[in-house]
């Protein structure tokens, strides 16, 4: 029998997740307050944000965990608030692993199918544990102890143990966070790798910029239990909605001032020390509003002659392709500008105390207010 090419096309269109208006609150504590996302199916999906943000609960209530206190839960098209963790098409890398230091590694990874019914064939459950060693790159390493892994093997065991019941989706709970940044960088790459070869979706929780802008094809940012800004990397870090995003992906300096103008499309602010900057605003800002201008440290030029902004070098550090400058101006106060290598060897290089001009192209700063 022939499938219906219209049905097929809707099966990939419908979400594999969605948060609608999900809320969930411990007596007087709001932990999330009226979250509304959809979570495309085989993306890999960040939720990010400091400590206490409300990423772990939006987490946990995709994973049963937590119940919502008021909104719905779907998965794949289905409401799932009153369904247990473990009737739910999803599994979970937490932090600390969670794996079993007495059963070896093929013993942790088969854990999962053991718990079935009925259960698989012993056979079926060693060719699925074979199965997830190689996907993780870790064949013939089933009949090792945990204690004798390292971190990162430890990981990868965890990865296997969650990949092997096949879910729908994978969430991932701060997964790399015990893990040196080297290791952690090497993970990273391999988790990329992981979920295009899988086409699952994954759901990473994070507090680190540089590992969700690296990995995710879309980042959704939380601040106080609620969503501040769902989009790609290069769309957060290119235009933010606000101050609070800007400043939580990558490095950027504000200049606080107040609107003095909004006209044929550009949005001119008057720093608190008299300078006149002007910008894009994404976000609409009235005239006489407080606002702050925002610059990266790369879209800032640093030379010794010029027309820009006078400032004096504070501090340098090397960073190899780029060098980091610390520099400060008498009304813009102190600020980073980020000098590719060859900028530098063509300026012959600043230090401490020497005299510069700062520059950045007309229009090209973000007009920024907060949520």
């Amino acid at each position: 029998m022939e499938s219906n090419p219209k049905s097929v096309i809707g099966a990939r269109a419908t979400p594999i997740a969605e948060l609608r208006d999900a809320s969930k609150h411990y007596g007087a504590v709001v932990a999330a307050q009226g979250l509304n996302l959809t979570i495309r199916r085989g993306e890999f999906l960040s939720f990010l944000g400091p400590s206490g943000c409300g990423k772990t609960t939006a987490l946990r209530m995709l994973a049963g965990f937590e119940r919502p206190t008021s909104g719905e839960i779907l998965l794949d098209g289905q409401r799932v608030n009153d369904v247990p963790p473990h009737q739910r098409p999803v599994n979970m890398v937490f932090q600390h692993y969670a794996l079993f230091p007495h059963l070896t590694v093929a013993q942790n990874i088969a854990y999962g199918l053991r718990q079935r019914r009925p259960r698989p064939a012993q056979a079926e459950i060693a060719r699925a544990v074979d199965q997830a060693l190689e996907t993780v790159r870790l064949p013939g390493f089933g009949p090792r102890r945990i204690w004798e892994m390292s971190g990162g093997q430890q990981q990868r065991v965890a990865l296997a143990r969650a990949i092997v019941n096949q879910p729908k989706i994978l969430l991932l709970d701060e997964p790399m966070a015990a893990l040196d940044k080297k290791l952690r960088r090497d993970m990273q790459i391999e988790l990329q790798t992981l979920q295009r070869s899988l086409g699952i979706t994954f759901i990473l929780v994070t507090h680190d910029q540089e590992e969700a802008l690296s990995m995710s094809d879309r980042i959704c940012i939380m601040r106080g239990g609620r969503i501040v800004q769902v989009g790609s990397p290069r769309e957060l870090y290119d235009r933010p909605a606000s101050r609070y995003v800007a400043d939580f992906v990558g490095k950027s300096n504000f200049f606080p001032g107040r609107i003095a103008e909004v006209a044929a499309g550009r949005t001119v602010l008057i720093s608190a020390g008299g300078h006149r900057i002007s910008g894009l605003a994404p976000v609409e800002i009235g005239a006489g509003r407080d606002a702050a201008a925002s610059l990266r440290p790369e879209q800032i030029a640093l030379s010794r002659k010029g027309n820009g902004v006078p400032v004096t070098v504070v501090n340098r550090i090397f960073l190899g392709e780029h060098t980091e400058y610390l520099v400060r101006n008498g009304d813009l106060g102190e600020f980073l500008v980020l000098v590719s290598r060859q900028a530098e060897a063509a300026e012959g290089g600043f230090g401490p105390g020497d005299q510069a001009f700062a520059a950045w192209p007309e229009g090209t700063a973000l007009i920024l207010g907060d949520d």
